[in-house]
């Protein structure tokens, strides 16, 4: 007998989402790979400025956004999250949408990581808390390593699982399945992604092009700039007082 279900797609992850996701990945891979190269620096802090203004943008589109990236979505208790994991163990665990509880914690505490990470980045490149502070730094992005590899690890797992591919939606935006209720995405879904996605390639750009200027200085930076100056009115100062020693001669 054929089967004549047929098979839909619908809307899972918009534009703006994955635009979030796939750019703090690049971004969060490219800090760490950088991190330890003093010539790159400045790449290292564009990515985290990148981070820092991503995790504002998700933290606003987690209250007004599509029905999937919203928190209330996946605001799921200690509970159900180990509840998933007893039967994700067992073969048995539903097969959710959006995020599942145990995925929305990774979430959470990915989020969480990322902006502290990138908060610490900022006061120690701008000379406030010294070695402490950058071993805290350092420390906040080794446990985000350790998140994004639980987290790819939980999704290979989950795609096994389900027998299905739960990358495929954060690329495509959409799920397929015999199910109905297709949700085409909206205008201004595409419009906010595509903006943020020029959002960060420009920035990436100027950054790449023109230095970045003071905003990629950090105090180092701006210390360096400052002797330049003082050590050019230091110069300035000799040579008119060398003038007025010969006109007095």
């Amino acid at each position: 007998m054929q089967d004549t279900t047929a098979t839909t797609k619908r809307m899972i992850w918009d534009l703006p989402t994955r635009v979030f996701h796939w750019a703090l990945a690049g971004s969060f891979l490219g800090a760490y790979l950088l991190s330890e190269n003093d010539a790159a620096r400045p790449y290292h802090v564009m990515f985290g400025y990148t981070v820092a203004g991503l995790v504002l943008f998700r933290l606003l589109w987690g209250f007004v956004g599509s029905l999937h990236s919203r928190f209330g979505d996946f605001a799921y208790g200690p509970a159900a999250a180990l509840g998933y994991l007893r039967d994700l163990a067992t073969g048995r665990a539903r097969d959710y949408e959006g995020h599942n509880p145990a995925g929305s914690w990774a979430i959470y505490i990915l989020l969480a990581l990322a902006a502290a990470t990138a908060a610490t980045g900022w006061l120690h490149y701008n000379g406030i808390g010294g070695e402490a502070l950058e071993e805290v730094h350092e420390v906040l992005a080794n446990a985000w390593l350790v998140m994004v590899v639980v987290h790819v690890a939980g999704v290979i797992v989950g795609s096994v699982v389900h027998r299905r591919s739960l990358v495929a939606p954060m690329v495509t935006g959409y799920r397929r399945d015999a199910s109905e209720g297709a949700a085409p995405a909206t205008r201004p879904a595409w419009v906010l992604g595509s903006a943020l996605l020029a959002a960060v390639l420009g920035f990436w750009t100027w950054s790449a092009t023109t230095g970045g200027g003071r905003l990629l200085a950090g105090a180092e930076g701006a210390g360096e700039e400052h002797g330049q100056e003082a050590a050019g009115h230091t110069d300035s100062d000799r040579d008119n007082g060398g003038r007025a020693h010969e006109d007095d001669d």
